[in-house]
């Protein structure tokens, strides 16, 4: 298991800190493959250097999740919508193919605790036509691992909603189909799955079923 794995598992709490030489001794390596972690790590959001010059494991800003929500499913839709329009044959083998790599990582996660999909949809996201889309919306899932992994960890411990690739095929065959409209439909749709999804984790409550005393001091 790597420094970026047990971030994006949240093994490495946020607000950790994060220190190379012990990081390298750590994991049995030099301390420069530690720091390319670390670099990939902030470019995607995921960890923070303060002004001491500390790195940390980046917070979890729930606060702003509604905004990180509604960017996301911009990017989703407008990506998805570009991918239905203007797909070419060969789009359509990569997307399936990247398709299939996700379900397969999904899958994985399923089964072990420890394996979690890294990303969330990018498979429709290879579109040459606007790298910039694409882009953007790539480093919004970034951003947005952590939560996938809460996602996905809700599920297997509720077995409540579905997992997000039971979407994917439809979406695929919107793709296939040119269906503009259907794609974005689709997109939106896979988006507030997500934020239901995770909203529920955040409503959990441990102590629903716990026999609890009199609280007398309220009487």
């Amino acid at each position: 298991m790597s420094d970026e794995t047990e971030v994006l598992s949240l093994a490495l709490p946020p607000g950790q800190l994060l220190d190379e030489m012990t990081l390298a001794e750590r994991f049995d390596m030099s301390r420069s493959p530690v720091r390319e972690a670390l670099i990939r790590l902030g470019a995607d959001g995921l960890v923070v250097t303060l002004s001491n010059r500390s790195t940390i494991v980046a917070p979890i800003e729930v606060a702003t999740f509604p905004i990180y929500v509604e960017a996301l499913d911009i990017a989703q839709r407008m990506n998805t919508r570009l991918a239905a329009a203007l797909r070419t044959e060969a789009d359509l083998k990569i997307i399936t193919r990247r398709l299939k790599s996700f379900e397969a990582a999904a899958r994985q996660a399923i089964t072990s605790p420890c394996r979690k999909p890294t990303r969330s949809s990018t498979w429709q996201s290879h579109m040459p036509e606007n790298q910039y889309l694409a882009s953007f919306y790539e480093k919004l899932l970034s951003q947005g691992q952590r939560m996938l992994h809460l996602h996905f960890e809700y599920l297997e411990r509720t077995h409540e909603g579905y997992l997000l690739t039971d979407e994917h095929t439809l979406m695929l065959d919107a793709i296939r189909e040119k269906n503009v409209d259907l794609a974005d439909e689709l997109a939106h749709a896979h988006t507030r799955q997500f934020q239901d999804i995770f909203i529920n984790f955040m409503r959990e409550n441990y102590t629903t079923d716990v026999a609890l005393g009199p609280l007398r001091a309220a009487e």
